[in-house]
């Protein structure tokens, strides 16, 4: 950086502002991600033992606020005080790191058009394995219960796949009261109930099909997300052209502003 001072006036005042009060919303909206992130690991002891972070066999979704907080923290302030400073490197940071997220967005949703039967069996593949570790993380746990609640689902496919859950499956070595069993969040909802009933999927799965029916949500997530995706196609693609619009619009104003702010030094030189 050259230690000059410039004329904030002759540096486009209102892009500069509009940047620095977008990108600050997002710094604080990143520091309160990564703060919610680390209290949890706090709660859980994964600060006091860094080593159990690797424990968990399924996903942990702190490290969604960890991931996200992160991004938005470092754009954030890359964004914020790169115009309020009129600071021309940490412009170009927030420019090329704001492209490359673009870019691999555009190429995510590119090679999930292309490959969707293998991201149906990737996708397959995470839920059970976060079935297996359903009880060994109270986050990840509540995480399955919201989806399968609110999807109205139970398992990748079907509830024959809480078979691979230690406590739910119907082995005879299975001492649980939980065997043969699944999640009170794959039950069907009684308008009369006030109170969950968390012992609504106990022995379940020793029933007959039709009678299981009856009881809990038969359908797996897996279809019932491509179902409610279909659904809400308009909805999801507004959202995400959305994301892609602004995005580019913050590279846009960074590169107006980076070209004023070299105007100004190239005018300077030759006064």
């Amino acid at each position: 950086m050259s230690g000059k001072h410039f004329n904030v006036h002759e540096v486009g005042c209102c892009i500069k502002y509009f940047i620095f009060g977008f990108n600050i919303i997002f710094w604080l909206l990143g520091a309160a991600f990564l703060s919610v992130a680390l209290w949890a690991w706090s709660e859980k002891g994964v600060l006091s033992n860094i080593s159990s972070i690797t424990d968990l066999g399924g996903f942990d979704p702190v490290w969604l606020f960890l991931v996200v907080g992160g991004v938005m923290f470092v754009l954030g302030f890359a964004g914020c005080i790169g115009a309020l400073r009129e600071n021309a490197f940490l412009l170009k940071f927030f420019s090329v790191f704001l492209g490359i997220i673009f870019f691999l967005e555009l190429t995510a949703g590119v090679l999930a058009f292309v490959f969707k039967d293998w991201i149906k069996d990737q996708l397959k593949f995470f839920i059970n394995n976060n079935i297996r570790a359903y009880r060994d993380d109270i986050d990840l746990q509540n995480l399955i219960d919201f989806t399968q609640d609110y999807w109205e689902c139970c398992g990748a496919f079907g509830p024959e796949d809480w078979n691979l859950n230690i406590y739910f499956n119907c082995t005879d070595t299975n001492l649980s009261r939980e065997k043969c069993g699944v999640p009170f969040s794959c039950c069907t909802k009684d308008p009369a109930e006030d109170v969950i009933n968390t012992q609504c999927g106990y022995d379940i799965r020793a029933k007959d099909d039709n009678e299981q029916k009856m009881f809990i949500h038969t359908k797996g997530c897996v279809p019932q997300f491509e179902k409610w995706l279909q659904e809400n196609l308009t909805v999801v693609a507004g959202i995400f052209i959305g994301i892609a619009l602004l995005q580019i619009f913050g590279i846009c104003l960074a590169q107006n502003l980076l070209s004023d702010i070299e105007a100004v030094r190239e005018s300077c030189l030759f006064t």
